[in-house]
């Protein structure tokens, strides 16, 4: 029977529009890249179905012309100084996206 071993740390989000690019690049690319290139752990990107931010401008899947540019959600699960990494990069590369912290325990089931 494996030993699973809870580590707490941090879920890191960050939100912006799917067509959003920096250093040409998509941003959740771009983020991923970082995060793989510095060794934190792995990261996911969700596409939303609908949703507005800061501006109030309403994007949805049924409508055509907004449909392309939905909001994702990138995110990590990743001890506190792997995060205080990745925000220092971000915030370095003058990257304009809104982001969120929370707690998190996680740990690997199985051998893999």
């Amino acid at each position: 029977m494996n030993q699973e071993t809870l580590q707490h740390g941090v879920h890191l989000y960050f939100y912006c529009h799917s067509r959003t690019k920096h250093d040409g690049m998509l941003l959740s690319e771009w983020l991923l890249e970082q995060a793989r290139a510095h060794g934190l752990g792995g990261g996911s990107v969700f596409r939303a179905i609908a949703g507005f931010g800061r501006h109030g401008v309403l994007h949805e899947e049924q409508f055509f012309e907004l449909a392309d540019d939905l909001p994702v959600r990138v995110e990590f699960l990743l001890r506190e100084e792997q995060a205080e990494l990745l925000l220092q990069l971000v915030r370095g590369a003058g990257v304009d996206a809104t982001y969120a912290l929370s707690p998190a325990n996680f740990a690997l089931l199985g051998g893999g």
